[in-house]
């Protein structure tokens, strides 16, 4: 069984939702799982209703009205019949959204996130299966929250891999099957997120799961570039990467692959491959067994509206053992991502994702420990299988306020 994944941007629009199905012709649609993210910004779309839930409840209507809107342009351009169930069943999604807004008495920012934002890809879902039974391609729907089980760590959750494990076996092979990225339900069937850009982790969840031939994640990108065409020119494609270093520069930020998508993949051995869902039959790039990159170049990944911290003792005593560990629980506890550390006898540096906006509340308690100098919105850069001439490249015209290297990568925290 192959399973492929299909990110917002392919399926943005009703030409979009039509590409895919080329896609599908062009490749063969046996045996296939397809993970479908929500379609092009809605993620972004339900995030505002959330925050204008919490915070600006007039909002609140217009915000979701602007989604409604949004798919229903979407419904008039792929269906001709304006009977099509197709239109009640979405009505019926957003009237749960509606309905869950109206009586949820839960405080909770990350459990009312993880209700909400998952209606995008129940929608997208919903639209494409109807779309492809309408033309004559047999599509199954599944939810996707029936299979993938977690913990109840909303917006940031782990998963249950025995639970899911004995769920997924289930899936008949033989089928064209169509589920939901990014989602999966606590053991109270709460519907759970696993985080930004996590349909890709579904991808490698169900594809492990399932003793997968391969995983497809198409975008709109050729493959794996050398460097994110969007902040840098002349971008290079990676024809063939392994676990080992797609791993390494998942870690370090690159965006094309998730960074828990790896892991269950290279424990099974099974090709990932990403490819362009413009130019299906183009070779795209291949993450598997082998050795570096092809081509071996300099690999740029960049981080923006970073936070650095710089902390030293007030009396000039070590930060030792004690200390580190004490900052590390700090920075656990507020949820902060790490992305870069530096240390000496008297000071410690943290270059972090304030991804959860508890950065006022951490600085308060450090400030009552140590002395503490912060930059907000500053770009972290890493450069794998770096030379002078990539450093100097990224050198001209930034302020560099930490660099760190290793054999392999350079880091440079630049304001």
């Amino acid at each position: 069984m192959r399973v492929f994944k299909f990110g917002g941007a392919s399926v943005k629009d009703a030409a979009g939702v039509k590409n895919v199905v080329k896609v599908l012709q062009e490749t063969g649609h046996e045996n296939t799982l397809l993970v479908v993210s929500a379609m092009g910004k809605t993620t972004n779309a339900m995030e505002a209703i959330v925050n204008a839930y919490f915070n600006d409840k007039e909002a609140l209507a217009g915000n979701v009205q602007e989604s409604i809107d949004y798919h229903e342009t979407i419904l008039q351009d792929l269906f001709s019949n304006p009977k099509h169930v197709i239109f009640v069943r979405v009505k019926e999604l957003f009237d749960e959204v509606k309905g869950f807004l109206a009586w949820n008495k839960s405080p909770k920012y990350n459990f009312v996130y993880d209700q909400v934002v998952g209606y995008g890809e129940l929608i997208s879902t919903t639209i494409l299966s109807h779309y492809f039974n309408e033309i004559g391609l047999t599509c199954n729907w599944l939810d996707v929250r029936d299979y993938i089980k977690t913990d109840d760590s909303y917006r940031d959750v782990s998963v249950n891999w025995e639970k899911t494990q004995e769920r997924v076996k289930s899936i008949d092979r033989s089928k064209l099957h169509i589920t939901q990225g990014f989602l999966g339900s606590d053991d109270n069937n709460f519907t759970t997120t696993l985080g930004r850009e996590g349909s890709d982790y579904t991808a490698a969840i169900l594809a492990y799961c399932l003793n997968a031939d391969s995983v497809t994640i198409w975008k709109d990108v050729p493959g794996v570039l050398n460097a994110d065409p969007r902040y840098f020119n002349e971008a290079q494609l990676l024809n063939k990467i392994s676990y080992r270093e797609a791993i390494e520069l998942a870690f370090y930020g690159a965006s094309v692959i998730h960074p828990k998508t790896l892991q269950p993949l290279q424990q099974k051995e099974i090709p990932l491959h990403v490819k362009s869902f413009v130019n299906p039959k183009d070779p795209g790039t291949t993450v598997g067994k082998g050795i570096g990159i092809e081509p071996e170049v300099p690999c740029f990944i960049v981080k923006k509206n970073q936070v650095l911290m710089k902390l030293s003792s007030l009396d000039f005593s070590f930060i030792v053992e004690d200390s580190i560990s004490e900052l590390f629980k700090l920075l656990h506890d507020h949820k902060m991502k790490v992305d870069l550390i530096q240390n000496s006898a008297i000071s410690f540096s943290v270059c972090v994702d304030n991804r959860f906006g508890r950065l006022d509340e951490l600085l308060n308690l450090l400030k009552s420990r140590f002395k503490v100098v912060h930059h907000e919105g500053v770009s972290l850069y890493t450069i794998r299988h770096f030379n002078e001439k990539a450093i100097e490249s990224l050198q001209n015209g930034h302020e560099i306020l930490l660099e760190q290297r290793s054999k392999e990568t350079v880091q440079l925290v630049v304001k």
